[in-house]
């Protein structure tokens, strides 16, 4: 049966494969299934970034400092929580973050309540998003370690605090840095495919209370894997900047 996500996936795979396909084969990347490179997870993704474009773009079209709308008050509501949860995380310097970590949120939140709606999979239950998610954060902040410490400044924040334990802390200190992506992706993906799969036991009992409670444990953990990926990323690059603040 074909659903309305499989006729948007079509769609675009109508307008946009063949492109797609040449730009994959001009980086090496062989297509899975040719023509067709756009999959529904992918749709998924770009409908809750266009719906959060949109949002934005409306709260800012109607920013009003005497009558703010609903849409103000919901984007007001977000930034106060974030505002306070990056200050008390990564304290001094937070502001430069704010927008980065607020879109991660707001993206793996949108992303893992899709899994609500009957007959549409978590996109974040796809491992690819996840680990795509993961690789986002690693690289942003290391980049910001960076550009905050310096080459040699960064690098030695691998070293340890004596000199002598450098040879043994860097090894394990790059280990532990990579080992960052696999936990941000798993702890996403496999909390969620559970979540999938305990919503689909409860719709599969016939009591109306069983299908609301899977929902509601769904929802419940959508809110708690973007809380904590959030967090995590706000963690990482408090410690990846902190030296540098301090100074």
């Amino acid at each position: 049966m074909l659903t309305w996500i499989d006729f948007v996936t079509r769609l675009l795979n109508h307008w946009f494969g063949a492109p797609l396909d040449a730009l994959l084969g001009k980086l090496g990347i062989q297509p899975i299934h040719p023509g067709h490179p756009i999959n529904n997870t992918f749709t998924l993704e770009l409908i809750v970034f266009t719906g959060l474009v949109l949002f934005f773009l409306v709260v800012r079209l109607r920013l009003n400092v005497e009558k703010p709308g609903k849409a103000q008050h919901l984007a007001e509501m977000i930034h106060e929580f974030v505002t306070g949860q990056a200050d008390q995380v990564m304290g001094h310097g937070y502001e430069q973050f704010l927008p980065v970590v607020t879109c991660l949120l707001l993206f793996i939140l949108c992303c893992n309540c899709v899994g609500l709606f009957p007959g549409i999979d978590t996109p974040t239950a796809n491992p690819v998003v996840p680990l795509g998610l993961a690789l986002f954060t690693f690289v942003y902040y290391n980049w910001n370690g960076l550009r905050a410490q310096g080459p040699i400044g960064y690098l030695k924040h691998f070293m340890g605090p004596v000199w002598w334990l450098a040879p043994l802390m860097f090894p394990l200190e790059i280990i532990s840095h990579l080992a960052r992506i696999l936990s941000l992706t798993v702890r996403l993906f496999a909390n969620m495919v559970a979540s999938d799969m305990i919503t689909i036991i409860f719709f599969s009992m016939i009591p109306l209370a069983l299908p609301i409670a899977g929902l509601g444990l769904h929802l419940f953990v959508a809110v708690i894997q973007a809380y904590i990926f959030m967090l995590l990323a706000m963690i990482y690059l408090g410690l990846a900047t902190e030296h540098a603040e301090q100074h």
